[in-house]
């Protein structure tokens, strides 16, 4: 056998494991996959901060990472700080007369945290900006879905209402 013969056996060979495995991994990676598997599941994002929708996404986004990271100790004052930057000062003192009043997170309206989340505008006028944040709470055709409609002003894209949609 020439040596080019045999480079070309042993490239075919090493293509076959490589797509073999590939092949193979995502169904090895279960339902129960972690993170890391679930991120390859993302091809690309993209957004505009200037866009108060995309300003609602990605504070519910970034919000919801931070309280699903129970085990970070940084989490709790990165969901304060978030808080603090995305709504307005009224929206904030809300916000805490919700949790004190129900004893239950008065962004996502629940005492847990969901597993996915989606931002879809749905109108504005008045200087505001209406968004509806649709919460999934577990995975499956039978997941519960929970709603809220989310105020922005126009101006300094603050959250400045939030209400559960039942």
């Amino acid at each position: 056998m020439s040596i080019r013969s045999r480079k070309t056996l042993i490239t075919a060979v090493a293509l076959t494991g490589g797509l073999s495995l590939a092949a193979v991994t995502p169904a090895l990676a279960g339902a129960g996959a972690s993170r890391t598997a679930r991120a390859a599941a993302v091809s690309s994002a993209q957004g505009d901060p200037r866009n108060v929708t995309q300003h609602v996404a990605d504070f519910y986004g970034a919000y919801i990472d931070a309280v699903w990271s129970t085990d970070d100790n940084s989490a709790g004052t990165a969901a304060k700080a978030l808080r603090a930057f995305y709504l307005s000062a009224a929206e904030q003192r809300k916000v805490a007369a919700f949790e004190k009043k129900e004893h239950a997170d008065g962004i996502l309206f629940a005492q847990n945290v969901p597993v996915q989340w989606k931002v879809t505008y749905t109108g504005s006028g008045a200087g505001h900006a209406t968004s509806r944040v649709t919460l999934t709470w577990g995975d499956g055709p039978h997941a519960e879905v929970s709603r809220i409609d989310v105020q922005s002003d126009l101006k300094t894209l603050k959250i400045t209402g939030l209400k559960s949609v039942r």
